[in-house]
């Protein structure tokens, strides 16, 4: 059970240090500044949809896709929560401070570039014929060509 859920906490810990760095520089070096701090933001979410290319790419070599979507599935909904509820108290606001749109925009943009990094990264993997579908499909194929024929008889 460790060896399934550690990966999945890492990964979700990983996303959440990447909003506290945006939101520590955004604070720090560019406060008030609010195109700056949009900029931030919107490399955050890229650099989010990065990783996650990344892991769907490593993981859908290795786990069947039900598995990988889970995995990513619930490390993003984990990362997700802490980013809106304790994100906020790290750059010094509430997490309604800026009302409904501001907190549903943010669920709106973590979820699009968490699902578009992980698509990008499992199409790749898919388009190069790696992942774990394909690979196991070749094995087959080999198995029943490494058999030799049985001829029917009349």
């Amino acid at each position: 059970m460790k060896d399934r859920w550690l990966p999945v906490g890492v990964l979700a810990g990983v996303l959440f240090a990447v909003n506290v760095a945006a939101r520590l520089v955004a604070r720090f070096a560019f406060d008030g500044d609010n195109e700056a701090q949009d900029r931030i933001s919107l490399v955050m979410f890229v650099a989010i949809g990065l990783i996650l290319a990344t892991m769907a790419f490593i993981w859908g070599r290795r786990y069947p896709a039900g598995r990988w979507i889970a995995d990513i599935g619930a490390a993003v909904l984990t990362a997700m929560v802490l980013t809106i509820f304790v994100g906020p108290f790290i750059s010094g606001d509430a997490p309604f401070e800026g009302g409904a749109g501001d907190f549903f925009s943010q669920i709106w943009l973590y979820c699009g570039f968490s699902i578009g990094g992980a698509l990008v990264g499992f199409l790749i993997l898919t388009t190069l014929g790696w992942d774990y579908r394909s690979q196991s499909l070749k094995r087959f194929a080999e198995t029943k060509l490494a058999k030799p024929r049985r001829p029917v008889r009349r």
